[in-house]
């Protein structure tokens, strides 16, 4: 026996350092920061980037890569292959570039679709290392309010409130204050999340080492015995809180996060939840100049590269060729008949079913490999969004650049369970948490854009099957029995908002939301889904974080995004590193720590 661990840990060994060794450019190999040059708001200006139309004219030749996809799992793989020196052309089925980071408006008022609140972006951290190299530092960040969250539990009126503020020890000092006499249940709790998120990079790294030594870790055992957050991914958030305290109340104060990954606390990984609390724990950030600043910072880098990000450019199927490889996409522009692209490299950004189940010729979604990995995943919750213009500013309307989520009870597992089992015409009443903010108050350079107005958006769950009878129809056009049940969905959101903002009720411009079925289309999510694949226990495993790689069992396809790594912007960020990784053949990672040394010991001899 133990003659087979001793070659299986020497052939591990050579395998780890050939993966360790870089075959490509590497992306990383100079810090291209620049001072940020001021704001653009010229509508002119940023309609050419974040609104370049597909053309055939506009494809450049020779390309290395085309990537499936303009949210940041894709504009960053395509960034990071473009500072490699690679040639990338991406493709949009929207109108605007960004996917979830892109905005839209409504009657002269500006709305983020997906990008709310984002932790670690204090300016040592790898993860704003990671974002300053991609977008040369143009990028801004705003740093929102002190509390970043607040959790309202009970009746809106009169209900509980407990603010989660910046840093881990005011976070941990506020929790001690609010709940007299669970200090040592905190303690443990606030240990065992730093003990379990500070280990994330296992998941990682699983996913990034040679195929035959991660299973090698998986069959061994040695993934549970050695790492964390492996032996936390298989407990759920309840097991694992409920074990703490028999305090109720502060049971869903540590579990309300469940909404940012959208795993009811019965059936989320405690891992899951560990990553969600320390990401925001020194705080929250949001981009100046709103979300589309992201996708506006990106563009430039990949077109440098000789690339393009193109949009009204619908991919119908990635084309294979006799030797079953991936070899090019089919692309319908608005307008215009199919055209075929072709490239050595195709990259999904657009999810595990989208990819397998839509745009795979149907022999080969039954690749048992393929099979397999789909087995192990399922459609995460579908979403609902409510977006609320509102006459006046941020400081007519006393709105603050925080969040607030509405918990109804403390007992979020009853919460879920009441709200699932709902009919469609009794699920607005149940409607479990509301997570609420105000874009216009996160980004002190609104008020230039839009002046005199301001926004809240607030988000909950809705299962796609309610919606699921008018999925055929067009959108805009799916009737009134559609719009009744939306407009409930709507209108109990309202509602709840403006009681947690009274101040508002008079001011009200206009309102609009968005189905699970407004997800799929502007968003391409499938069932409506605001996470991609649930984030369920399952998912957490090892066995399913080895599986879901980000080379594809089709030579030559590759995936990127949140599916093959984790939810949320850094997630899907995680995964476009993961992604660029294997294309390059170098560890991204790696390179990365290696510039970070090298910024800090230049800015230690600036200092000296």
């Amino acid at each position: 026996m133990w003659l087979y661990v001793i070659a299986g840990l020497l052939a591990t060994l050579l395998l780890v350092w050939k993966w360790l060794q870089g075959r490509a450019p590497n992306p990383f190999a100079v810090d291209t920061r620049r001072p940020p040059k001021p704001l653009v708001f010229d509508k002119g200006v940023r309609r050419k980037v974040i609104k370049n139309v597909f053309s055939p004219e506009k494809v450049p030749q020779k390309l290395d890569a085309i990537i499936i996809g303009s949210g940041i799992g894709g504009q960053a793989a395509a960034a990071l292959l473009s500072k490699a020196g690679k040639r990338v052309l991406v493709l949009e089925q929207l109108g605007k570039l960004g996917g979830c980071c892109h905005t839209f408006n409504e009657k002269g008022y500006e709305f983020d679709v997906g990008i709310h609140y984002i932790g670690q972006l204090n300016e040592q951290s790898p993860f704003r290392l990671i974002i300053d190299q991609l977008t040369d530092g143009q990028l801004e960040w705003a740093k929102m309010d002190d509390p970043f969250d607040v959790v309202l539990l009970g009746d809106t009126g009169n209900g509980r409130r407990y603010n989660m503020h910046s840093g881990q020890q005011r976070y941990t000092e506020e929790l001690k204050k609010a709940f007299p006499g669970e200090e040592k249940a905190i303690d443990n709790f606030m240990h065992l999340v730093k003990k379990v998120a500070g280990r994330v990079q296992d998941m990682v790294i699983l996913k990034m080492l040679p195929l035959p030594v991660a299973r090698f870790l998986c069959w061994s055992g040695l993934v549970h015995m050695f790492s964390p957050f492996f032996q936390y991914a298989r407990r759920s958030v309840s097991e694992v809180i409920n074990g703490l305290t028999e305090n109720q109340e502060l049971r869903a104060v540590f579990g309300y996060i469940f909404g940012t990954y959208g795993v009811f606390p019965d059936k989320g990984s405690f891992a899951m939840h560990s990553v969600l609390i320390d990401h925001y724990l020194r705080g929250a950030w949001y981009p100046k100049g709103g979300a589309s600043e992201i996708t506006f910072h990106l563009v430039p880098v990949i077109e440098r590269g000789g690339g393009v990000v193109l949009s009204r450019a619908t991919v119908e199927k990635i084309l294979i060729n006799e030797d079953r490889k991936a070899c090019g996409v089919v692309v319908r522009g608005k307008g215009l008949d199919p055209m075929n692209i072709y490239a050595p490299i195709v990259i999904s950004a657009a999810g595990i079913f989208n990819t397998y189940e839509k745009l795979l010729p149907p022999e080969l979604k039954v690749i048992p490999e393929i099979q397999s990995q789909l087995s192990r995943v399922k459609h995460g919750p579908g979403g609902f969004s409510l977006f609320v213009g509102i006459k006046g500013t941020k400081e007519d309307l006393n709105l603050p650049a925080t969040n607030y989520i509405y918990l109804p009870e403390n007992n979020l597992e009853k919460l879920g369970k009441r709200f699932n089992d709902a009919s469609p015409d009794d699920a607005p009443n149940h409607i479990p948490m509301l997570y609420i903010s105000s874009p216009s108050a996160k980004d002190p350079t609104h008020e230039e854009r839009c002046p005199g107005k301001s926004t809240l958006t607030a988000l909950t769950f809705s299962r796609y099957e309610w919606f699921e009878e008018w999925k055929d129809k067009k959108v805009q056009k799916r009737g009134m029995d559609y719009e009744s049940t939306k407009g409930a969905f709507a209108e109990a959101m309202l509602e709840t908002v403006i009681q947690i903002f009274p101040q508002i009720r008079d001011k009200i411009d206009c309102y609009t939301s968005g189905s699970p079925l407004t997800n799929d289309h502007y968003l391409g999510a499938s069932r409506g889904e605001f996470y991609g694949i649930d984030h369920d226990i399952s998912r957490m495993s090892p066995e399913t974080t080895l599986s879901l790689r980000a080379a594809t069992p089709i030579k030559g396809l590759y995936m990127s995004g949140q599916d093959i790594m984790l939810c949320g912007f850094a997630g899907a960020l995680g995964g476009a590193m993961i992604c660029a990784s294997e294309v390059l053949g170098r560890n991204l990672y790696i390179d990365l720590f290696n510039l970070r040394k090298k910024i800090k010991k230049n800015t230690a001899k600036k200092v000296e």
